[in-house]
């Protein structure tokens, strides 16, 4: 009997890993997605909207000071954080704000917000794997914020160096990385567990979106002059390849990893594409698809089926098919959305 109980345990636990590696791991709450919302951020309408995530209709809509931006989802999507970056953009913010709205998203409205203050234009956020510490840059005062949302206080204001806008945190929650668009020609790192700048990756060219892949195994900036995808190795904070971007003559201006790590995509203004690639072989073959006017966010579906790009200069959102590599729709959405999420 004692035999036969361990041999059913351990055939249950057996059966319990291969369906966990069947299902894939779970993404962290720094790649957002799910199957009961659709979250919008509208910079130039500043707002945040809600949406129907099948319909693709508009649900609600709440009102917010000028210019949100970026946003983080808490890993059990009760809440929202929204930085309110200011009436401005990056280099030319003359009345920054210095609040992150917290937003309830099963009752779809603003039930609080994080000061900041002193400082100033909260943009790029990022969310520990915890959901514990929220991590924002705030570009003008050349710092990212490590707060506590529950006392929605500032537990520590770490140098950079740079004006970083958009930062990416290892899936572990052990570093950060922080893009330096104009101002240094490196990507600060940032050690969480210290909270104290530890490396610089040399980007002669200055840097514009970054994200770190699942499995933290690499974390990818790009360019900001260049078509050109940076690849870090983060185990040993250095540049590791430069890939040339597809179809492309200007430095791009984003890039996403899917949840599940299996692709790339990165976007481009000019012309308005993104580019698709497979993450297991970014040396490998790229789709380039024509969306709308300014591209600057994206958003997975929970089946890794769909994309949304958020074309922030018409107003629109393009339907991208990922099993088919192409664009099978668009809706309109608020006046300018620059980040969205599946939730």
């Amino acid at each position: 009997m004692f035999r036969c109980f361990w041999m059913t345990l351990f055939g249950a636990v057996a059966l319990m890993v291969l369906c966990g590696v069947l299902a894939g791991a779970a993404p962290g709450p720094n790649y957002p997605t799910g199957t009961d919302g659709l979250l919008l951020i509208d910079k130039l309408g500043a707002h945040i909207r809600f949406f129907d995530p099948s319909s693709f209709k508009e649900l609600a809509s709440i009102e917010t000071a000028a210019n949100p931006h970026d946003f983080v989802v808490s890993p059990d999507h009760r809440l929202a954080y929204v930085p309110i970056y200011g009436d401005g953009v990056y280099g030319r913010n003359p009345h920054p704000g210095h609040e992150i709205d917290i937003v309830d998203m099963s009752a779809r409205k603003i039930v609080g917000t994080i000061d900041v203050a002193p400082y100033r234009a909260p943009h790029g956020i990022q969310i520990d794997p915890s959901g514990t510490t929220l991590y924002v840059a705030c570009d003008l005062d050349r710092k990212v914020l490590a707060i506590d949302p529950k006392a929605r206080s500032i537990n520590a204001a770490i140098d950079t160096e740079g004006t970083g806008h958009w930062i990416a945190i290892l899936p572990n929650g052990s570093k950060l990385y922080v893009e330096n668009k104009t101002d240094k020609p490196f990507v600060s790192v940032i050690d969480l567990r210290s909270s104290k700048m530890i490396g610089r990756v040399p980007c002669p060219n200055g840097t514009q979106g970054i994200a770190a892949s699942p499995d933290g195994k690499r974390v990818v900036a790009m360019d900001n002059s260049e078509p050109v995808l940076i690849v870090i190795d983060p185990a040993a904070d250095r540049e590791i390849d430069r890939i040339p971007l597809k179809g492309q003559t200007r430095g791009g201006y984003k890039v996403y990893y899917t949840p599940d790590g299996s692709k790339l995509l990165t976007m481009s203004m000019t012309p308005p594409t993104i580019n698709i690639f497979d993450a297991r072989n970014l040396r490998g073959d790229q789709k380039v698809l024509a969306v709308g006017k300014d591209p600057m966010g994206l958003a997975f579906s929970a089946d890794g089926k769909t994309a949304l790009v958020a074309n922030h200069g018409d107003g629109s959102v393009s339907i991208v098919d990922l099993e088919n590599g192409k664009v099978s729709g668009n809706f309109h959405a608020g006046v300018g959305i620059e980040t969205l999420a599946y939730y």
